[in-house]
């Protein structure tokens, strides 16, 4: 397969289903798309029912094209990064990685339009994110749910209303900023610097006032992005994690326990904003729904930071208690989402970080509309249960007599 004759595949493959999200290339199985979060199959010609171990070879060499940082990755880390484009404008992000001695590709495809704000339906609270000074911000969740679109469309607000310098560290680079009020400097990881450490304490010498950093991957970059936020910079990033508590959690553990309270100080004073972010099956098919957490920082958060959670002054409750500046946890994002139709009750409750809490959101929305069912509550009247048909007990008959019932 040549280059010219991927780039045919990989273009007809786009065409084959709405919402494509990411092209499958694995051994043993057809052409797929992942579209709308549900893997389906792309009937493209060639007509390929279970790919072999030399097809997929050849398309990640075609990808990787030659690049020895690349093909050095793949050898002795087992996977690569890069990104990959297509004639049409059609650009993806590619892992190329091993799995059981075969080669194995998934490339997700970036968004043609840069989103905004507004085109993601983010709430007002995000505009008070890009307003800030200094400090760090962390997007976080997992694979696919959306965190560099967030990020890119903060940028974009950011772009809008402010003349700043912004750098950013990307791998591989997804949006293009053009110049608006602000001035972009976008650098990718291994073209124009071979690290995220040694790329970070660059940018911290080339005067920016916004420094987005792709990923928090290890200790160092965390130590620097650190230090950038307390010398006055304003530090986006993203991290793998489910929600503010665990994003704590996974920072503390990249360092040493002796070092732990140190740090556990320094992010209490320069944790700025944790959003994190998950997409649920849009109601009816056809999409998926954004759901956030957004915790900010106040006496509360700060404190928790640097003692650590504890009955009564958990990450939950403290988003909880403020969701009159803008806050929400996961299950009061699902329940207006539910409320407005977005999502069905059934996904409102799979998605739930606490089942019980939201089936409390869910009982009492449907009592507000008058939507709530009639359920047995078990109780019975003895009197009228151990009555045989067609008789009464003296009981039951006092009973009925006092309601007024069959007199």
């Amino acid at each position: 397969m040549r280059r010219t004759e991927l780039n045919i595949l990989l273009a007809s493959m786009l065409e084959t289903h709405p919402g494509i999200s990411d092209l499958v290339f694995s051994v043993g199985r057809p052409f797929q798309v992942d579209t709308y979060g549900e893997l389906k199959i792309a009937s493209v010609p060639p007509s390929v029912r279970a790919l072999t171990r030399f097809q997929t070879e050849k398309i990640a060499l075609n990808i990787i094209g030659g690049d020895r940082r690349l093909l050095r990755d793949l050898v002795t880390r087992g996977a690569c990064d890069c990104s990959y484009a297509l004639a049409s404008g059609a650009r993806f992000r590619v892992n190329v990685f091993k799995q059981r001695g075969n080669f194995a590709i998934i490339m997700r495809k970036m968004q043609d339009e840069m989103p905004t704000i507004e085109s993601l339906g983010l709430q007002p609270v995000f505009r008070e994110m890009c307003r800030e000074r200094n400090g760090l911000i962390l997007v976080t969740g997992a694979t696919g749910s959306g965190k560099t679109t967030t990020l890119s469309a903060m940028l974009e607000e950011i772009n809008a209303t402010q003349a700043v310098h912004v750098v950013t560290l990307e791998d591989p680079i997804e949006f293009i900023h053009q110049h608006n009020r602000s001035t972009f400097n976008q650098r990718e990881f291994g073209t124009d610097f071979p690290d995220f450490p040694s790329g970070l304490r660059s940018a911290m010498r080339q005067a920016p006032r916004v420094i987005l950093v792709g990923e928090m991957r290890d200790r160092e970059t965390v130590e620097i992005a650190l230090t950038a936020a307390e010398t006055g910079h304003l530090v986006l990033s993203t991290i793998h994690t489910i929600n503010a508590g665990q994003s704590i959690n996974r920072i503390l553990g990249m360092f040493d326990r002796s070092e732990e309270l140190q740090l556990r100080l320094r992010l209490s004073e320069m944790l700025r904003w944790v959003v994190s972010q998950r997409l649920a099956p849009k109601a009816g098919g056809g999409g998926r729904v954004l759901i956030n957490e957004i915790m900010g920082s106040n006496l509360r958060t700060r404190e928790s930071i640097a003692l650590g959670e504890v009955e009564g002054r958990t990450f939950y409750e403290i988003i909880e208690a403020q969701a009159q500046y803008g806050w929400t946890t996961f299950d009061q994002s699902l329940h207006l989402a539910f409320g407005d139709g977005r999502i069905t009750e059934e996904t409102a409750q799979l998605y739930a970080t606490n089942k019980a809490r939201m089936t409390r959101y869910l009982d009492d929305y449907k009592k507000e509309r008058g939507l709530a069912e009639d359920r047995p509550t078990g109780l019975r009247l003895d009197g009228l249960a151990t009555a045989q048909p067609g008789a009464k007990s003296a009981g039951g008959a006092s009973l009925l007599k006092s309601l007024k019932i069959g007199s």
